[in-house]
C-alpha cells in the first residue's frame, strides 16, 4: 500500500495519461515522463505556464495530447487544495477505504473487477473537486497500483 502523497501523485498522473492506450505505453515512458514534468512534482505542476505546456506538447518522449497535459495542471491544483482541506491526499483518498487495502481475493484474471463502488463515488468525488480524466476505471486502476485494492490473483507470486 502507497501512503506517500508524491507517489500517489505520481501514479495518479500516469494513470490520467494512459487513459485509452496500454499500460506498457506508459511504462516504456515512466522516466521520460519523470523529467518532463519535474519529477511529478505536483507544486511545481500546480505552477506551469503556457511556455511550459507548449514544451511538453512538443517533447517527443510522452504523451502529446493537449487535454492530458493541461489536466496534470489542473489535477496538482486540485491535489493541493485536498492536501489542504485533508492535511494529505493519502487521507483523502485512503478514506474511501476505511485507511486499510480492499482484498478482493480473485481467482482468475476474468474475476478482476475493472471497476467498483468505491472507485465511482471517488471518480466523483474527483471530478467534483476538479480533476480530470479520472473516470471509474482510471480511479479503479490507480487504486490497484497503489494497493488500496488488491486484485492479485490466487496463482500470483505477489498475491501473499
Amino acid at each position: 500500500p502507497v501512503f506517500d502523497d508524491a507517489t500517489l501523485f505520481e501514479f495518479l498522473i500516469l494513470e490520467t495519461f494512459q487513459a485509452g492506450l496500454s499500460w506498457i505505453t506508459i511504462l516504456r515512458k515512466r522516466e521520460h515522463f519523470r523529467e518532463a514534468f519535474d519529477a511529478f512534482d505536483y507544486q511545481k505542476i500546480a505552477l506551469y505556464e503556457a511556455p511550459k505546456l507548449e514544451a511538453l506538447m512538443q517533447n517527443a518522449n510522452i504523451i502529446r495530447n493537449r487535454l492530458k497535459i493541461n489536466s496534470a495542471v489542473t489535477n496538482a491544483q486540485s491535489f493541493l487544495r485536498i492536501q489542504k482541506e485533508f492535511g494529505s491526499f493519502s487521507n483523502y483518498i485512503w478514506g474511501f477505504t476505511d485507511g486499510k487495502p480492499i482484498d478482493n481475493n480473485p481467482k482468475t484474471l476474468e474475476d478482476v473487477p475493472a471497476v467498483n463502488e468505491i472507485s465511482d463515488a471517488l471518480s466523483k468525488d474527483l471530478k467534483k473537486r476538479g480533476f480530470k480524466f479520472v473516470g471509474s476505471t482510471v480511479v479503479y486502476a490507480h487504486m490497484q497500483a497503489t494497493g488500496m485494492v488488491n486484485d492479485h490473483v490466487e496463482e500470483c507470486w505477489r498475491r501473499k
